[in-house]
């Protein structure tokens, strides 16, 4: 069992035919809102190991799953394994005085292909006898992430150096932005999810206007009336386009298509060469 969509793809990616996946989050949910149903009861206390982000994204996940799950059941929470207590991020979505801090690691490929080493090992102590499997399909999938990684600093590269910033909605991009030499600037959604209020709309608009940034950026996820009339008041591209969780639709259903078309609407945005993306390979392994 996994929860957020880009988790559980790549449990798919690694796991292939050697495992049934369930991904316990809702395509199009808000992951950190998520309260289990009642039907999420079974999944969970049939699963033989459950796959989460960690950082406290799941945290009423973990609680249930801790008193029903079978007692040999391991709980994998992935970002708490990739990073260091020290390196957690907080800003302007998880201030650190609430305690909870950002946990979007997925955005980072870096900390994804160790995201990949981690599930292989643990795939590989449940079930040794599918060792090799699980090995290949991890090689298979590291090899793409690479590349998509490579893919990524060359769109980077692409956009001028002044429009290398980033306002979103969700604060998403808290450790995408400085291993691809981005800067967030500012993240329109308060720390307790709720809308902006006049103020905070005001402040927002004068950094737009103060740093000069092309475009902002909201999610389907996450809609938002604030960000058009942000981006209208300010004078510059409105982009709902992002995706922090949410994956594509057919034919490039998966982590690494999220990531490519992130990449392709926030080159374009931000006055880059899209094209950066044309030669990742956003396919899924057999699963």
């Amino acid at each position: 069992m996994t929860t957020v969509s880009p988790i559980t793809n790549m449990v798919q990616n690694i796991g292939g035919t050697y495992i049934n996946v369930t991904g316990l989050v809702p395509a199009g949910t808000d992951s950190h809102t998520y309260e289990p149903a009642p039907s999420d009861v079974k999944t969970l206390r049939a699963a033989d190991m459950i796959i989460v982000n960690g950082l406290d994204l799941e945290l009423p996940t973990l609680i249930l799953a801790k008193k029903i799950k079978k007692a040999g059941t391991p709980i994998l929470q992935l970002g708490n394994r990739v990073l260091k207590e020290e390196d957690w991020q907080y800003d302007f979505s998880f201030p650190r005085e609430h305690g909870h801090p950002n946990p979007h690691l997925w955005l980072n490929i870096e900390l994804v292909m160790r995201y990949a080493e981690i599930i292989k090992e643990n795939l590989i102590a449940l079930d040794p006898a599918n060792k090799q499997g699980y090995l290949a399909n991890t090689a298979t999938y590291l090899a793409k992430l690479q590349k998509l990684d490579q893919a990524i600093f060359k769109c980077v590269a692409t956009i001028p150096e002044s429009n290398r910033k980033l306002i979103t909605y969700h604060d998403s991009f808290a450790y995408f932005a400085p291993r691809y030499g981005m800067t967030v600037i500012a993240a329109v959604q308060p720390a307790d999810f709720s809308e902006p209020g006049p103020q905070e709309v005001i402040s927002i608009i004068k950094q737009i206007r103060k740093t000069g940034v092309p475009a902002i950026f909201g999610s389907d996820v996450f809609p938002s009336k604030v960000m058009e009339q942000i981006a209208r008041e300010a004078n510059v591209k409105f982009i709902d386009q992002l995706s922090d969780d949410e994956l594509p639709a057919p034919p490039n259903h998966s982590f690494i298509g999220m990531m490519v078309s992130n990449m392709t609407v926030m080159t374009e945005a931000l006055s880059g060469n899209p094209t950066c993306m044309a030669n990742v390979d956003a396919s899924n392994s057999a699963f």
